[in-house]
């Protein structure tokens, strides 16, 4: 895989000629809100479809699914060291699963009701909170003061992009008796504090920028990592290591807190299974990078996410400090009347906030990763700019 020696290296689609490039220049995303256009390389197709992996077979079944048990065992491995946490489950459906998991497991931990949504949240997984918590005593109010609360729920970068250091957050829950869970964008722990440095006690996330193409809403990867003292009230799996009575190294399940195996009342969750390929795909992801290559994509797109901004200068930039990859402007006129514009040139310009009752009709989300090349963010930008200002 060829890795990226500076900001504008990589990312450069196929074209069909320097006359064709100029009809038909190929479109361009600068969506995010959550879910990203990252560079997948082509070894988490042709490994993640081995039978040894890509099997039928269930984790109950060890004799058989040995790959399948190995591939959640080293997924889980290389969750706790991209967040420096002490356990991770299995994984779970989506992101927003994973917030709803997280609250549930805070409340079970404490034995509060009360949740608080801080302001930096995704506003797709608070309204997917409320909708799984209709139906059960838990209380969910938006703020950041953990008093009497279970939890304390925070997203960094927040939702629209700004990056902060959430860890006087973190001390505040410990000291209220609320577990402090943070949500975080896998991809910028390549540079960003991990959520165990702030010192959450459950760190969750949307896994699709690792190992996921953009598909329509699924399926993606939920992800869930906490301190060993909490793991009994984790949900979902986990996978372990051991040997067998002939010394051979050999994988299991070793946590199943579910309603199949323990007795009802006493389950954790009724998450019956998890994603297993997705988790696969993002092993796979993360293993080919590594350390210093997820270090150098995040590099990558935070520093052509500088470069836009400074091609913006029309408009009003809404984060009040420093950004990783995404990032909110206020237009001159309409965002919907932008988008509009741009997309007959196959620009998609980004997420309107009104659409999430989170800002102005004028107000825009972009999001830029490592497969826009400068001459595509040159090309936004004047696009942009003549769509917004004319």
């Amino acid at each position: 895989m060829e890795v990226a020696r500076g900001p504008f290296r990589n990312g450069r689609r196929k074209r069909c000629g320097a006359a064709c490039e100029q009809e038909h220049p190929g479109e361009l995303s600068f969506l995010g809100g959550g879910y990203y256009d990252h560079y997948v390389p082509a070894a988490v197709d042709a490994l993640t479809g081995r039978s040894e992996f890509y099997t039928a077979y269930t984790p109950y079944q060890p004799e058989c699914s040995q790959g399948t048990l190995q591939s959640i065992y080293e997924y889980q491995s290389a969750i706790c060291r991209l967040t420096e946490m002490e356990y991770a489950n299995a994984s779970l459906y989506d992101g927003g699963t994973a917030v709803f998991e997280a609250a549930a497991m805070a409340v079970r931990v404490t034995g509060r009701s009360k949740v608080v949504v801080h302001p930096s949240m995704n506003p797709r997984h608070v309204e997917l909170l409320h909708t799984h918590c209709a139906n059960l005593p838990i209380e969910i109010v938006e703020g950041e003061d953990p008093t009497d609360a279970a939890c304390v729920i925070a997203q960094n970068p927040d939702f629209i992009g700004t990056v902060r250091d959430l860890t006087a957050l973190g001390d505040a829950c410990h000291a209220a008796g609320a577990l402090f869970v943070m949500t975080f964008y896998p991809v910028s722990l390549g540079i960003l504090k991990t959520p165990g440095a702030m010192g959450a006690d459950i760190a969750i996330a949307e896994g699709q920028s690792i190992g996921m193409p953009l598909g329509f809403g699924g399926p993606y990867l939920g992800i869930l990592a906490t301190r060993k003292k909490y793991v009994r009230k984790m949900p979902g799996r986990i996978a372990g290591a051991t040997v067998d009575g002939e010394g051979r190294r050999g994988f299991v399940l070793t946590l199943q807190a579910r309603e199949q195996h323990i007795r009802r009342s006493k389950a954790m969750s009724n998450i019956c299974s998890n994603q297993a390929l997705c988790a696969l795909r993002a092993l796979v992801h993360l293993s080919l990078l590594g350390k210093e290559g997820l270090r150098e994509q995040a590099v990558i797109c935070h520093s052509k996410a500088e470069y836009l901004k400074g091609q913006l200068g029309f408009a009003e930039l809404l984060n009040d400090g420093p950004t990783f990859n995404e990032f909110a402007i206020r237009l001159p006129k309409s965002a919907d009347d932008v988008i509009a514009a741009l997309q007959p040139q196959g620009i998609h310009a980004g997420l309107p906030l009104s659409s999430l009752s989170t800002g102005d009709p004028m107000d825009l989300l972009i999001a830029v990763t490592e497969k826009h090349t400068r001459e595509d963010l040159d090309r936004f930008a004047k696009a942009l700019e003549e769509a917004a200002c004319s």
